[in-house]
């Protein structure tokens, strides 16, 4: 029988632990789905409106979260990939922005994946001409029509044109290429990551002023008035306040260490974990986990990558493809076989490295939800 370690702080609530842990190989990734409705709850909560949330499926990347979703009301989405949005398609969510500008076979899956799955109303980014075309071609080709939003950069420096008049000119050269129809504006904030809610606010708002104006100018040219997608999960608080917007934070329904850090402002809780074991003690103070780049996220710093929940002392030394190496100190009580349970600092990406998430319920592994939005291909 392992060890499975307590918190050392005996307020908290166990609400992790899983009783039969031994049943459980490890590293796994498991999610608490009693969490992820309260989740769900929280952010139809804090934006009132239901219609205006277009959660981002990247996190979850499954069928089981997006049913939760489409069963609270919420009816459109986001998401990044082709597969993403094949599994969208799959649980017959209404509407589905693909938040990325198809290129290449990309395009041509993009097309195919409208084409096979008519009850969804598909949509993708624009940020120049030649794609545009590119998109208005593929559209007349297969005799389809493609909704567009133009891709505006505030900031991010990552894709998107800049908000003015040169978007507001391929906002009008869109709405006259056949084959696709430009409904709106995405401006995502991403780079924004301020832990202190007040100047987060004022970047954000800084931002989003030449997107309103934008907007403004949009209409005055004769267009219908566009929709505007903005934000991400840290300034989900204050888009959510706008009132004429559509918000999609993606990181709420599982949340993570690192916006536990950074947005304490938000009421949403973990409900995603890794767990793992100690395999190997190496030295009087050192520990071996199971963990390694394979298993959790590893793009940060080797001390923001996890956080253990019952084993918080943990000072990380390195990590590999299958092992990371702790530091305990001198004198510690831990075991090989002992049961850690690790918050991520970054899900979207840990759950990708796993194939399938263990339901725990009730303190007991119940069942397990397919992540078959990791792979780059469904059937398309």
């Amino acid at each position: 029988m392992t060890q499975d370690l307590r918190l050392k702080t005996p307020d908290l609530e166990q609400w992790f632990q899983i009783n039969n842990v031994d049943e459980l190989d490890s590293p796994a990734l498991v999610v608490y789905p009693d969490r992820v409705k309260a989740n769900i709850k929280a952010v139809k909560d804090m934006i009132g409106d239901v219609s205006r949330l277009r959660p981002h499926a990247k996190t979850y990347k499954n069928k089981e979260v997006t049913r939760l979703m489409l069963e609270a009301g919420i009816s459109k989405f986001k998401c990044a990939t082709i597969a993403e949005a094949e599994m969208l398609a799959m649980c017959e969510a209404p509407d589905v922005l693909l938040a990325y500008q198809p290129a290449g076979p990309k395009l041509t899956r993009f097309v195919k994946l409208i084409t096979s799955c008519p009850n969804t109303w598909f949509s993708c980014l624009v940020d120049n001409r030649v794609s545009a075309t590119e998109i208005s071609a593929a559209a007349v080709k297969n005799k389809i029509q493609i909704l567009i939003y133009i891709d505006l950069n505030v900031g991010q420096d990552r894709t998107g044109i800049t908000p003015g008049e040169k978007a507001l000119q391929l906002y009008a050269e869109c709405s006259r290429l056949p084959g696709i129809k430009p409904v709106g504006l995405h401006a995502y904030d991403g780079h924004l990551h301020d832990a202190d809610i007040e100047i987060l606010t004022k970047k954000c708002n800084a931002g989003f002023e030449p997107v309103a104006k934008l907007r403004a100018e949009i209409v005055k040219k004769g267009f219908p008035e566009p929709v505007i997608i903005a934000g991400g999960s840290p300034t989900f608080p204050v888009h959510a306040k706008r009132g004429n917007v559509e918000c999609s934070p993606g990181t709420f329904v599982y949340w993570d260490r690192g916006y536990q850090i950074i947005a304490k402002e938000q009421p949403f809780v973990p409900a995603a974990l890794v767990v793992s074991r100690v395999i190997s003690l190496p030295s009087e103070t050192k520990i071996c986990l199971d963990l390694g780049h394979k298993s959790v996220a590893a793009e940060n710093e080797l001390h923001k990558r996890v956080y253990f929940l019952n084993a918080p002392e943990l000072v990380m030394i390195s990590q590999s493809e299958e092992h990371l190496v702790a530091d305990a100190g001198e004198g510690h009580a831990y075991k090989v076989g002992d049961v850690l349970y690790g918050l991520p600092h970054h899900i979207c990406p840990t759950v990708a490295l796993y194939e399938r998430a263990i339901t725990i319920e009730n303190n007991q592994t119940t069942g397990e939800w397919k992540n078959i939005a990791r792979d780059r291909k469904i059937t398309i």
